[in-house]
């Protein structure tokens, strides 16, 4: 298959902190073509975005990257940023990420086939105790609109993930903690029904 996808969403989308500069949407792109299949990935990762900057942006983007008449896929993360605190406030209130996530949500789906991958924990019990909450609100949004979602929380935090965020920045894992999300995502069936 040739297939051309665009991911939006972070940091970790963009695979900041991999020595090797793949991400995980490196990898898992790597191992589609490993498989024989044709893709081009185009990684909209943005440091610090929030589910507001993501839905400010990703279709302008995805315009010009997934024209109509190829075959196109869409894949979003995006959460983290949303439960950072500066300034004694959250950067995003928690009704107003998942309505974002929704309207994101619904916009991909009406112009591509569509996944969404939870968001990651990082180093800080604070601010994962804030992402765990926000966790099943994107879930049920993602299940009212019948689109995929991966939830990669808990799994991470058995990894090299937590381990290599610790040692790194506190947020961002090495090439390890990458290659586990990648992983978890190159084996969830949503994917392999696009890239088997």
């Amino acid at each position: 298959m040739d297939l051309r996808i665009a991911f939006f969403g972070d940091s970790f989308v963009n695979g900041f902190g991999d020595p090797d500069a793949l991400g995980w949407v490196g990898r898992v792109g790597a191992a589609a073509i490993a498989r024989g299949h044709i893709v081009t990935g185009y990684n909209g990762g943005v440091r610090r975005n929030t589910s507001a900057d993501v839905r400010g942006r990703w279709h302008d983007e995805a315009v010009h990257r997934l024209p109509a008449e190829h075959s196109r896929a869409l894949v979003f993360s995006f959460g983290v940023n949303d439960c950072i605190v500066e300034g004694g406030r959250r950067r995003v209130e928690p009704a107003a990420s998942a309505a974002n996530a929704r309207q994101i949500l619904a916009d991909a789906k009406a112009t591509a086939p569509t996944l969404m991958v939870g968001p990651p924990p990082i180093a800080d019990a604070d601010v994962n105790a804030r992402i765990a909450a926000l966790i099943p609100a994107l879930q049920e949004v993602s299940h009212d609109l019948s689109v995929p979602f991966l939830d990669i929380f808990a799994a991470l935090q058995a990894s090299a993930w937590v381990r290599e965020t610790a040692a790194n920045d506190g947020a961002h894992p090495g090439r390890g903690g990458y290659q586990a999300l990648a992983d978890l995502v190159d084996r969830w069936p949503p994917w392999r029904a696009w890239l088997p």
